[in-house]
Formats: structure tokens, C-alpha cells, sequence
């Protein structure tokens, strides 16, 4: 279903470009979209390279077309300069000068304005510059840029613009937005009857309520669509992110919406993140030319010595020309000799990279999942070549640590990897891979996903109990965004991680390739900053370092603990009554659950001494029963755990066997312990 048009367009607009939306992202701005111009239509998020002098440097048409491209960028200003309208006026346009039959953009000029201020005159009328080829004084003005962009024949113009720094003071940030507002309305009358499309452009520097004016001026205006500028020139990454998100709040969802001159591939996935449709930068070619190369592994510098003999491909999940055909070894000689080849064969490989970046990104919006993906790529994007870190090396680089303070990354001979204390000898977990124990012993015993679809419920809080490497809160966090991307609606989540170091967090983030549930922005920015919160904030997380009993009376009451410390033989003081007690005195008067791996005697009499009821769990990979315990305020037939409850058999046996053989306990100990358990209420409630 086509979008209905702007405020003030008409009909015949509608002509010069249609914008489809397909599909919104749940839990994000993200979206999906069909442009339609006057060369083709282009699938959104779309990135556009940049072909300045109307051609992409160190690409043919056939090669750029094999990356993937689907439109272009043009500059008006330089070729305003060279070669000149007449040129293209004699071959019909740019399409037919440079033989591209697909889309074209054309920026007017502003970043000219920008980018010189030394070489140029302001004034009210346009900006006056003198060539850089052959210093002829001529005005840029909305007139003669949209003149010059007729005669290039662009499919997407944009007004001319005046930009300044993000930084730049209020007053002069006001002053050229409102010329940017006067030259948006000259730019639209000198359109007149023109069959191309043509985009405002938002200014007002870092300044919120500029920001606000200019989009609500710009969107009463008949464009076409309309573009974010006076970013990616001297603000925080952070601010980038802000000001991007508080623009496209502001802007019609029927629109097409488009970043300029952003950038790189963690800078477009926040951005499209944040709503934004279109995209261009002059990077994948740029640092093409430097030797720079972006891959799934990282960013990779060819100048290097270290790819001297290298017969590995750049990227063996790439499919481009030069992944298939070329070593590393060859890209770096072609570097360090400065042969056009190797600028060539570089930003064909980083033109397939932004493309099928793109192409993931559109795809995971299309198909719900776009969330996840985004969370994972966050990190991703921002890898360096960790194969190969830091300066090339003289001698052959050292592998990675793997241990860091008493704890150690452990290869199961099973086949994947986990972390080892070092002083106890203790591997959590030994038997099964971490994320596959995490969602068989807490998740799926929690019922969360169940809980989590309770919309109308108080927040559900989680108090995991240690953090270790994270597996038992990024199952948890798995289950959520499951469930959110499905729904697009859910109960406030709450996850406190109590822990005493986060050694064993930073060991396995450091090693992705091993620890591959951590390709996530959570645990980084826990680590970070001891708190994440989900982009949908109905789930937040946070870390508790310290001594777990000073720290739970002041813990939000839970709900649901996954009780996973060290066993009783390391973690003693944490498997004890007087442990669990504290544990039941927080929760008092609450439905609170606690899950945990052990299904030991001493554990689960420790857990029914101190009030709980106690439960079997799941066997978890045949490594024996797990445990459930809980309280409740209603009768304890109706707990959903009821039938899984120790019975009268298991105490007996307890008591005839087991607690016989003890050695810790003399005889009186012994019958005033049997006298507690026989006592319980939960022996005498069937």
C-alpha cells in the first residue's frame, strides 16, 4: 500500500517518487521501504556511494553494479565546475554521460559551503566561491544549484543548505537554519514542473529546539522527502545517535528519511536503528585507497606486514570479485606499491560490504528479527582485526591470554568452550555447552517466557546468582527478544547480577569466536557501565559486585533466582540454612522461585530447614536432577511445581540411609533434624 503524500504536496508530485513502507521493526524505528523513481526503484535501508565527479573512484559501472549498488551520489558543485551544464545538456543528463541506468542523487553544494569557509563569501543571495580548477569566481545560490541539478538530470535533488558545525553557538546555528528555510522555499520554486524529486534538508546544529523547528517548518513544505544534515562534523559519536533519533521523531513516517554523509557501518545500523532510510559516505572508497579493508572479522589494514604472506582471501564469508580471486599477500603487495589494482579490488570488496550489510539489515526487519540482529551487530561492527591486533609486529605476535586473574578459558572435549577457576579447579558448566544448560535449567524451569507474556503484571524482577560469563542472563535476554520481536509488547523485566569479579565475564568476551552467545551489546556495556537497558526499556539489567549479603537487602525483592555459585565445596558459605534463610527473609511474603543446578542432599535439607519448599528438577543433560524450591502465600497445591515436590519417600529414604551414614552430625543433632524435616509441611500436604 502506497504512502499518502506530505502536507502541501499534490498529485502530480506523487509522480516524481513513491515511498511503499513494508515492515516496521518491533522494538525499534527500523523499517523496511520501496522507493520508486524516475531510473528504478530502490530497496530501503538503502547505502549510496559516492560518485562526486559522477563516477564511484576506483570502479567501472560493471563493478559497481555487482556490489550491489542500487543508486548513487553526485556532486553538483564539482561538476557545476567540471564539466560544466552544457555538457550534460548535450547527452540528455547524467544517466547517459556516465552510462548508469539506475537511480542518481545529486547533493546541492551546501557541504561546499561548509567545507570552505575560506574559499567563499556568504550573503543572503548564495555563496560565492572562486574555482579550484581555474579561479573563476561564481555564485552557488537555490537558483543555479537547482538549475545545475536539472541539468544533470538526478533523479533526488536536494535544496541547497547552509551547514555549520554541531558545536557552532546558538545564535549563528539559528541564524543559518533559517536561511536554510528561505533558500528550502527558493529551491522548491525553482523546481517548477520538473519530474524530479527533490529533499529538504534539516538543520539547527546541536540544538534541540532548532532540531524541532526546522523539521515542522521543512515537512509543511511540498518535498518529496527530507534529509538529516549537520551531522558527522564535530559531534560525539553519542550526540550522532541523540540529535539522529530526536530528527526522525520528528519527521511524517510517509516520507523517505536520509542521513548525510554517515558513515561508517556501526553508524548506519544505530541510524537505521533510530528510523533513517538513506545513506552515503565516501568511506568504503577513501579507506580503500588507504589499504583498509572492512570485514566479518574486523577492519583490516593492508599496509601491514603481517598479510605479507598471507594466502588467506580478505574475507572468507565475502563473495565479491576480489575475495574470490585474490590473497591478502597480493592486496598488500598492490598496496605498499601503490597499484591502482589494489585500490580497485579493495572498494569493490567494501562496496559488497555495505551492500550486504544493507541487504542483512533489510532482510532481518522483513523477516522480525531485526532487534536481535542489531544487538549482536553492535559489537560486530565494532571489532578490529583481532587476529592481527596492534601495530605489525616484528616478531610472530603472541596468542591471546586465556586466563585473566584465577580463572581460565576451558575447550571441553564436547566441543565448546567455558570458563574454569584456576584455585578450585571448578568449570562452569562442565558437561553442556553454557547457553544450552542456562535455557534447560533456569529459563525453561522459569517458565519466563510465560511470565514475560504476563503484559499486565507488576515488573518481573530475576536476580541471578553469580554472573560468571553471562550465560544464564543472555539466555534470559534471548528469551525476551524472542518473545518482543514476536509481539512487539511485553512485561517490564528486571535482572539484577549479583557477582564478586567480573574476571570471568571479561575472559569471555575478549574471545568471541568461542563464547559466541556474548556477540552482544549487553554484556559489553554491563561491563562498561554495570547497567544495560533494552532499546524497548521494558528490560533492564544490572550488576551488584560485591558481597552477595551485603548486597541483597537492598535488591529489589525477586521474583526468580537462578541460584548458580560454585558448589558447596567452594561456595560453602553460599549453600548453608542460615544462606538460604537470609534469602527467604528478603523474600518474605512474596511468590519467589529459586532454581539451581545442584540436586545435593545437604542443599536441598538446607533449602527445606529454612523454610522453602522444595522440588526435582530437570535432569540436565543426564547429569542427575536439578532443584526447584519456592514459597507461596496460596495453598501450595495450587504452585505449578506441586507435583515435582520430595514426597514422604524421598524423606524417608533421607532418613533411613543418607542422614544414618553422616559423620557430621551426632545422634542428637541427627534426631532434632529429623524431627525439623518430618515437621515440614511440605511432607504432609498430599
Amino acid at each position: 500500500m502506497k504512502s499518502n503524500p506530505g502536507k502541501g504536496q499534490n498529485n502530480n508530485l506523487m509522480q516524481r517518487l513513491t515511498f511503499t513502507p513494508e515492515r516496521r521493526a518491533i522494538g525499534s524505528k527500523a523499517r523496511a521501504a520501496t522507493l520508486r523513481t524516475l531510473h528504478g526503484e530502490i530497496k530501503t535501508p538503502v547505502f549510496m556511494p559516492v560518485g562526486t565527479q559522477a563516477t564511484v573512484k576506483g570502479m567501472t559501472i560493471e563493478s559497481l553494479k555487482e556490489t550491489g549498488a542500487q543508486i548513487i551520489l553526485a556532486n553538483t558543485y564539482h561538476l557545476l565546475l567540471r564539466p560544466g551544464p552544457e555538457v550534460f545538456r548535450q547527452f540528455g543528463g547524467i544517466h547517459n554521460f556516465m552510462k548508469w541506468d539506475r537511480p542518481v542523487l545529486t547533493d546541492s553544494g551546501g557541504f561546499q559551503i561548509f567545507s570552505l569557509p575560506h574559499a567563499r563569501a556568504m550573503k543572503e543571495e548564495g555563496a560565492t566561491f572562486q574555482s579550484y580548477i581555474d579561479g573563476k569566481t561564481f555564485v552557488l545560490s537555490p537558483e543555479s544549484s537547482i538549475e545545475m541539478q536539472k541539468a544533470i538530470g538526478s533523479d533526488i535533488m536536494m535544496v541547497l543548505d547552509h551547514c555549520v558545525p554541531c558545536k557552532t553557538d546558538y545564535e549563528t546555528a539559528r541564524s543559518a537554519m533559517e536561511l536554510t528555510h528561505r533558500w528550502a522555499e527558493r529551491s522548491l520554486k525553482a523546481r517548477g514542473e520538473s519530474p524530479q524529486a527533490l529533499f529538504g534538508i534539516v538543520q539547527g546544529a546541536c540544538h534541540p529546539d532548532l532540531r524541532q523547528k526546522s523539521a515542522e517548518f521543512l515537512q509543511k513544505l511540498p518535498f518529496d522527502g527530507l534529509a538529516i544534515g549537520g551531522l558527522a562534523v564535530g559531534e560525539t559519536q553519542e550526540e550522532r545517535y541523540e540529535f539522529t533519533g530526536l530528527v526522525t521523531d520528528l519527521l511524517p513516517d510517509n516520507l523517505p528519511r536520509y542521513l548525510m554523509g554517515v558513515g561508517t557501518p556501526l553508524d548506519i545500523l544505530e541510524a537505521v536503528h533510530r528510523g533513517v532510510d538513506m545513506f552515503d559516505c565516501i568511506m568504503p572508497s577513501q579507506l580503500a585507497h588507504r589499504g583498509v579493508a572492512f570485514t566479518s572479522h574486523g577492519i583490516i589494514h593492508f599496509r601491514r606486514k603481517v598479510y605479507k604472506f598471507s594466502e588467506r582471501s580478505i574475507d572468507e564469508n565475502c563473495n565479491c570479485h576480489c575475495c574470490q580471486n585474490y590473497s591478502r599477500a597480493y592486496i598488500h603487495h598492490l598496496i605498499k606499491a601503490g597499484e591502482a589494482l589494489g585500490w580497485h579490488l579493495l572498494t569493490t570488496h567494501n562496496m559488497t560490504y555495505y551492500h550486504k550489510l544493507m541487504n542483512d539489515i533489510r532482510n532481518h526487519i522483513i523477516n522480525g528479527s531485526f532487534h536481535r540482529f542489531y544487538q549482536q551487530m553492535r559489537t560486530e561492527l565494532d571489532r578490529k582485526d583481532e587476529e592481527n591486533p596492534g601495530e605489525p609486529p616484528r616478531q610472530k605476535a603472541k596468542p591471546k591470554p586465556a586466563r585473566l586473574g584465577d580463572f581460565e578459558i576451558f575447550d571441553s572435549k564436547q566441543g565448546f568452550s567455558t570458563i574454569r577457576q584456576i584455585s578450585s579447579g571448578e568449570i562452569m558448566p562442565a558437561a553442556i555447552e553454557p547457553l544450552e544448560e542456562a535455557n534447560s535449567i533456569y529459563v525453561n524451569q522459569a517458565r519466563l517466557r510465560k511470565k514475560i507474556g504476563n503484559i499486565d503484571a507488576p515488573p518481573l524482577i530475576i536476580w541471578d546468582l553469580w554472573l560468571g560469563a553471562a550465560s544464564n542472563v543472555m539466555a534470559a535476554i534471548n528469551c525476551f527478544e524472542d518473545w518482543f520481536e514476536k509481539e512487539g509488547k511485553s512485561r517490564q523485566v528486571n535482572i539484577l547480577s549479583f557477582e564478586r569479579t567480573t574476571d570471568p565475564l571479561r575472559l569471555a568476551t575478549r574471545d568471541p569466536d568461542r563464547f559466541s552467545y556474548l556477540r552482544h551489546s549487553a554484556p559489553h556495556k554491563i561491563l562498561k557501565t554495570g547497567e544495560w537497558l533494552h532499546s524497548s526499556e521494558r528490560l533492564k539489567w544490572k550488576l551488584l559486585e560485591g558481597d552477595f549479603f551485603a548486597l541483597l537487602e537492598e535488591a529489589e525483592k525477586p521474583d526468580i533466582i537462578f541460584y548458580d555459585p560454585f558448589s558447596p565445596e567452594t561456595d560453602s558459605e553460599l549453600w548453608t540454612k542460615k544462606a538460604f534463610s537470609r534469602i527467604k527473609s528478603r523474600c518474605q511474603d512474596s511468590e519467589v522461585e529459586l532454581i539451581t543446578y545442584s540436586a545435593a542432599d545437604s542443599v536441598r535439607v538446607s533449602l527445606l530447614l529454612s523454610g522453602f519448599y522444595v522440588a526435582r528438577g530437570v535432569s540436565s543433560n543426564g547429569n542427575g536432577e536439578t532443584t526447584l524450591a519456592f514459597l507461596t502465600n496460596e495453598p501450595v497445591q495450587k504452585h505449578p511445581h506441586f507435583d515435582k515436590l520430595l514426597d514422604n519417600a524421598w524423606l524417608e529414604k533421607l532418613l533411613c540411609n543418607r542422614l544414618h551414614v553422616s559423620t557430621r552430625l551426632n545422634d542428637s543433632e541427627k534426631a532434632r533434624l529429623k524431627s525439623q524435616l518430618e515437621t515440614h509441611p511440605q511432607f504432609n500436604c498430599k
